[in-house]
C-alpha cells in the first residue's frame, strides 16, 4: 500500500475509535475560522477530516437503512450486523480515499464544503447516537423484565414440584406404614411413620401450602400414630403382665404376697395365629416414635411401688423367680422373722436378684441389625430405667434400711464395715448390669459417711429423749442427798500423755513428803447439793447428759463435737420448754414450783463441774476452753429462782387478802368484828400449814425455813400495821387483840416443819426469830397490849430497850394514846418516849 494510503488508514482508525476526542477533528471544526496560508497545513487538515466524514456518512446511511427493523430484531443480532457493517465501511473508505486522494487536493473550495458537511454530519451522528442508546436501553429493560418473569415462574414451578414430591413421599410412607403395621412389623412401621412426619414438617414450613390440606395431613398423621401406639400398647400388655391383689389396700403384707410380674419370653403358637413380635421390636418401635421414655418410666414406677419398695421395707418378704413355659414370673413369699427392719445386706441380695432377671429378660435384649437408624441401636435400656428409678430407689434403701442399721453405740461402729462392703458390692453389680453409671454412688456415700450419720442419729435420739423427759410429769420425784451420784459408768482415767506436768514434776523434784493439808478441813459435803427432792425426769435427763458425754470420749472427732454440743442443746431446750410446757401448773401448784426450783438448782450444780470432768478425755478439738457448761449456770439459777419467787408473791397476795377480811382489827368488843378477825387469823395459819406440808421434804431445809419465815413475817407485819394504826383500843379490845396475837404466837412456829420426821423439826421451830424478822416486834406488841405505862417505859429504856428495837418512838406514842386515857401519868410516860 502507498504511503499516503497508510496514513489515511491510520487516520481512519483513530477517528473511528475516538471521533470526538481526536485532535484532527477539532482542527477541522475550527477550519472555518482560520486562514489556511500554507498548502501543507490544508493538506494535513483535509486528510485528517476526510476519513471520519466518509466513514460516518456510510455508517449513518447503513444505520438509517436498518433503523426500521430495531423493534423487530433481536438486540444481539443487530449489534453483530452493525459491527460487521462498520468493518466493511472501513475497508471501502480506505479504498476510496486511496483512489480519490489526488482529486481532493487541488480544490480549496471543495475542502471547505467538506468541512461544512462534516459539521452537519457530526450533529446527525450525535442525534443518531442518542437514539441508538435510547433504543438499546429500552430493549435491555424489556429483556430484563421478561427474564424476571421467567425466573419467578421457574421458582413457582420448582416449589410446586417440591410440594408434589413431598406429598408423594408422605403418601408412600403412609402406605408402606399401613402394610408393615398389618404384618406386625412394628419397627418398619415406626420408621415409615417417622419419614411421614419429616415430610409433614417440611410441608408445614412452606408458607404457601394450602392450610386445609395441611390440616388434613396432620390429622391423618396423628390418627396413624395413635393407631400404632395402641397396637404397641396391646403388645406390651401381652409381654409385660402385672397381677395385683383385689384388695384396695396394697400396702400390707397380704397384698404383697398376691402381687406378680409376668415377663413373656416366647410366643405361643396355639394362642396366636400370627407371630407375636419379640419385646425388643416393641421397645424399638416405642423408641422410634419417641414414647420409650414414657413407657419405661411407667414401668419403673410400678416396679418401685409393687416390688422394690416392699422388699426394702418388709423384712419377711423374699422375691421368688419362677420359670414357666413362655414366661418368667416374679412373685413374693413370706418368711417369719423377728427383725423390725430389714438388714441392708439381705435387701441388697433381694433387689439384685430381681434386677438380674429384668436385665436378662427385658433390659439387655438383642437389637435388629437391619435398622438403618443408628441412634436406636445405641439405646441402653438398663441405663434408661436406672436413671428413672435410681434416685427413688436409693432414697428408699436409705430410709428403710441404712438408717435403721446405724449403730446407737460407738462400740458397734466397727461392725458397720460389713454393711459398707455390702453396699459397695451392690452398686458394683448394678454398674456391671449398666443399671448405674460410673459416678452414681449416692448409696455408697451415705454408707461410708457412717460417723456423721451415727453422730446425727445419736444427737437426734438424745434430743428426742430429752424432750420426752422434759414434757413428762414433774411431781414424780426422787430424793437427792449430798452423797447422791449420777449412775453412769466410771470414767476412764486419762492417758499418761495427758497427765498434768505438775504431777510429773512433783514426783521428781520433791523427795520429802510434805503435808500441805490445813488443820481445819472443810466438811466433805461442803460443796454438795443439800438434801431435797427433784423430778425423776430431771435425774434421768442429767444421766443422759453424762452418758452422752461419755460416748463422746470414745467417738471420732466429728462425732465428739456433735455430741458435746448436743448436750449443751439439751440444757438450752430445758430452759425453753419446761417453763412453757408446765407454765399453768407452776403458777397454780406451790409444790411443783418448789420442785422446779430444785430441778434448776440441781442442773446448775452439775453444770459447774460437768465440763471439767470430761475436759481431758474429749477430742483435742474441744480442749481449747470450750468444753464448759459454767456459762449456763446463772441462767438455770435465775430460772428456778424466778419461778419460786413468783409463787411466793402469789402466796403473799393470798395471805394479805385473807387478813383484809379482819376489819382492821378495830372494835373487837363487837362479836362480829372479833369473829371476822379470828377467822382471818385461822385462815392465814391454815394456809401456812398447808404450804409447810406440800414443801416439807421437798425444799432444802434452809430454803424451806426462809420461805416460810418470809410468809409468816408478811402476815405478822400486816397484823402489826393494822393494830398500830388503831386510834382507840379499849381494855376489852386489848384483851381480844392479845388473844388473837397469842394464837399466832403459839401456832406460828408449828409451820416450820421442813422434815418429815416431826422430832427433827423442833430445832427449826425454836429458831423462828431467825427466819421471821418481825417476830420480836410482834412479841413486843403483845406485851404492850397487856402492860402498864410503867412496864412500857421500862421496855423502852430511854430508847435502848427491846421495845425501842421493835418500834419507833412515834409508833410507841400512838399505841400509848390508843391504849390509855389522857392522864398526867400518860403524859409523863409519853414525855419519856423520845
Amino acid at each position: 500500500m502507498p504511503t499516503g494510503s497508510c496514513s489515511v488508514a491510520l487516520a481512519f482508525r483513530a477517528a473511528a475509535w475516538a471521533p470526538q476526542d481526536s485532535v484532527s477533528q477539532q482542527a477541522a471544526r475550527q477550519g472555518r475560522r482560520r486562514d489556511w496560508s500554507c498548502r501543507a497545513d490544508y493538506e494535513r487538515v483535509a486528510l485528517s477530516a476526510l476519513v471520519p466524514v466518509v466513514a460516518m456518512a456510510s455508517f449513518v446511511t447503513e444505520v438509517l437503512a436498518h433503523s426500521g427493523r430495531l423493534e423487530k430484531e433481536d438486540l444481539g443480532t443487530r449489534i453483530s450486523r452493525l459491527t460487521r457493517r462498520v468493518e466493511e465501511i472501513k475497508g471501502e473508505v480506505c479504498s476510496m480515499i486511496s483512489k480519490k486522494y489526488s482529486e481532493f487536493l487541488p480544490s480549496m473550495q471543495s475542502a471547505q464544503d467538506l468541512v461544512s458537511q462534516v459539521d452537519k454530519l457530526s450533529d446527525d451522528i450525535d442525534l443518531l447516537k442518542s437514539r441508538i442508546e435510547s433504543e438499546v436501553r429500552r430493549d435491555l429493560h424489556v429483556s430484563t423484565a421478561e427474564f424476571t418473569d421467567l425466573k419467578q415462574q421457574l421458582e413457582r414451578d420448582s416449589v410446586v414440584l417440591s410440594l408434589l414430591k413431598q406429598l408423594h413421599e408422605f403418601s408412600t410412607a403412609i402406605e408402606e406404614y399401613n402394610c408393615a403395621l398389618t404384618e406386625k412389623k412394628y419397627v418398619v412401621a415406626a420408621q415409615r411413620l417417622e419419614e411421614a412426619e419429616k415430610c409433614l414438617k417440611l410441608l408445614k414450613s412452606r408458607k404457601c401450602f394450602d392450610l386445609k390440606m395441611l390440616k388434613s395431613l396432620s390429622m391423618e398423621f396423628t390418627i396413624q400414630k395413635q393407631n400404632i401406639l395402641y397396637h404397641l400398647g396391646e403388645e406390651w400388655q401381652k409381654l409385660i403382665v402385672w397381677k395385683f391383689s383385689p384388695s384396695k389396700d396394697t400396702s400390707n403384707l397380704e397384698s404383697y404376697l398376691q402381687t406378680e410380674l409376668h415377663l413373656c419370653t416366647e410366643q405361643s403358637q396355639k394362642e396366636e395365629k400370627t407371630p407375636v413380635p419379640p419385646i425388643s421390636s416393641v421397645l424399638l418401635a416405642f423408641s422410634i416414635l419417641g414414647e420409650l421414655h414414657t413407657k419405661l418410666k411407667s414401668f419403673g414406677q410400678m416396679l418401685l411401688k409393687y416390688i422394690l419398695r416392699p422388699l426394702a421395707s418388709c423384712p419377711s418378704l423374699h422375691a421368688v423367680i419362677e420359670s414357666q413355659p413362655n414366661v418368667i414370673i416374679i412373685r413374693f413369699e413370706s418368711v417369719m422373722t423377728d427383725l423390725e427392719h430389714p438388714s441392708p445386706s439381705e435387701v441388697f441380695v433381694k433387689i439384685r436378684l430381681v434386677l438380674e432377671v429384668l436385665q436378662k429378660q427385658l433390659l439387655d435384649l438383642p437389637l435388629d441389625t437391619d435398622l438403618e437408624n443408628e441412634k436406636t441401636s445405641k439405646i441402653v435400656l438398663a441405663e434408661m430405667l436406672g436413671d428413672m428409678i435410681w434416685e427413688d430407689l436409693s432414697e428408699c434403701l436409705i430410709k428403710n434400711c441404712l438408717v435403721y442399721s446405724i449403730p446407737t453405740n460407738s462400740s458397734k461402729l466397727q461392725q458397720y464395715e460389713e454393711i459398707i462392703q455390702a453396699t459397695e458390692e451392690f452398686e458394683n453389680a448394678l454398674k456391671e448390669m449398666q443399671f448405674l453409671k460410673g459416678d452414681a454412688t449416692d448409696l455408697l456415700k451415705y454408707a461410708r459417711n457412717i460417723n456423721s450419720h451415727f453422730a446425727n442419729k445419736k444427737c437426734q435420739d438424745v434430743i428426742v429423749t430429752a424432750r420426752n423427759l422434759m414434757t413428762s410429769e414433774i411431781h414424780n420425784t426422787v430424793k437427792i442427798t449430798p452423797d447422791s451420784k449420777i449412775s453412769v459408768p466410771h470414767l476412764p482415767s486419762p492417758d499418761e500423755d495427758n497427765k498434768l506436768e505438775v504431777q510429773k514434776m512433783s514426783t521428781t523434784q520433791y523427795n520429802e513428803v510434805v503435808n500441805l493439808e490445813p488443820e481445819n478441813t472443810l466438811d466433805q459435803h461442803s460443796f454438795s447439793l443439800p438434801t431435797c427432792r427433784i423430778s425423776e425426769s430431771v435425774e434421768k435427763l442429767m444421766e443422759l447428759a453424762y452418758q452422752t458425754l461419755l460416748e463422746a470420749t470414745t467417738s471420732s472427732d466429728q462425732c465428739a463435737v456433735q455430741l458435746f454440743y448436743s448436750v449443751r442443746n439439751i440444757f438450752h431446750l430445758f430452759h425453753d420448754v419446761v417453763p412453757t410446757y408446765h407454765k399453768e401448773n407452776l403458777q397454780k401448784l406451790p409444790q411443783l414450783a418448789a420442785i422446779h426450783h430444785n430441778n434448776c438448782m440441781y442442773i446448775a450444780h452439775h453444770l459447774l463441774t460437768l465440763g471439767h470432768q470430761f475436759g481431758l478425755r474429749l477430742t483435742p478439738i474441744l480442749c481449747d476452753g470450750t468444753t464448759t457448761f459454767v456459762d449456763l449456770v446463772p441462767g438455770f439459777r435465775r430460772l428456778g429462782t424466778e419461778c419460786f419467787l413468783a409463787q411466793m408473791r402469789a402466796q403473799k397476795g393470798e395471805l394479805l387478802e385473807r387478813l383484809s377480811s379482819a376489819r382492821n382489827f378495830s372494835n373487837m368488843d363487837d362479836e362480829e368484828n372479833y369473829s371476822a378477825a379470828s377467822k382471818a387469823i385461822r385462815q392465814v395459819l391454815h394456809q401456812l400449814n398447808r404450804l409447810g406440808i406440800v414443801w416439807q421434804d421437798v425444799l432444802p431445809v434452809n430454803i424451806y425455813c426462809k420461805a416460810m419465815g418470809t410468809l409468816l413475817s408478811t402476815a405478822i407485819s400486816e397484823i402489826i400495821g393494822r393494830i398500830t394504826a388503831l386510834e382507840d383500843i379499849s381494855t376489852e379490845d386489848g384483851d381480844r387483840l392479845y388473844s388473837l396475837c397469842k394464837t399466832v404466837m403459839d401456832e406460828g412456829p408449828q409451820v416450820f416443819a421442813p422434815l418429815s420426821e416431826e422430832s427433827k423439826n423442833k430445832k427449826y421451830q425454836e429458831e423462828v426469830p431467825v427466819y421471821v424478822p418481825k417476830w420480836m416486834s410482834f412479841k413486843e406488841l403483845m406485851m404492850m397490849l397487856q402492860a402498864s405505862l410503867q412496864e412500857i417505859g421500862d421496855r423502852w429504856a430511854d430508847g435502848k430497850g427491846p421495845l425501842a428495837a421493835a418500834f419507833s418512838s412515834s409508833e410507841v406514842k400512838a399505841l400509848i394514846r390508843a391504849l390509855f386515857q389522857n392522864t398526867e401519868r400518860r403524859a409523863a410516860a409519853l414525855a419519856k418516849i423520845k
